[in-house]
């Protein structure tokens, strides 16, 4: 297999528009359950610990939260279509990428210093329509070859 022909798959799975997620920020994840044959939506907030693969299809967030005084991480990846949609609530100053002091602390002390954002322009992703006709049509393309 080429190179160009596996990138083309990897393209092909990504969302097309996917909120800017960073260390630091408090996130509200959605996630589909299924559970037998019923299928619902679970809500998972915490703060991003880590990111990875910014620009992959294999992009990954790890995210973090207190429940009944037990600290419990998730890793979501970005691009996966049990991940409904990301929206982040708040912003953190952090300076680096991989928050795992946070682990130790707890309290007071695991607080992060906010930062001012715009949280409607933030959480906007709408999808461009013009990029997914481009991409229908080189898919199209591929197959009559």
């Amino acid at each position: 297999m080429s190179f160009a022909l596996i990138d083309k798959v990897n393209q092909e799975q990504k969302k097309h528009a996917v909120v800017d997620v960073r260390s630091g920020d408090t996130v509200r994840v959605h996630q589909k359950i299924k559970e037998g044959n019923k299928e619902r939506v679970q809500v998972f907030e915490g703060v991003v610990i880590r990111t990875d693969n910014k620009n992959s299809h294999t992009s990954r967030v790890t995210v973090r939260k207190i429940a009944s005084g037990v600290g419990v991480e998730k890793s979501f990846l970005l691009h996966s279509p049990l991940v409904e949609k990301i929206e982040i609530v708040r912003r953190g100053k952090v300076r680096r990428n991989f928050l795992s002091y946070l682990r130790n602390r707890s309290g007071k002390s695991a607080r992060l210093k906010a930062m001012q954002f715009d949280r409607e322009a933030v959480n906007d992703v709408s999808e461009p329509v013009a990029e997914e006709t481009a991409v229908d049509t080189e898919v199209e393309d591929a197959k009559a070859e």
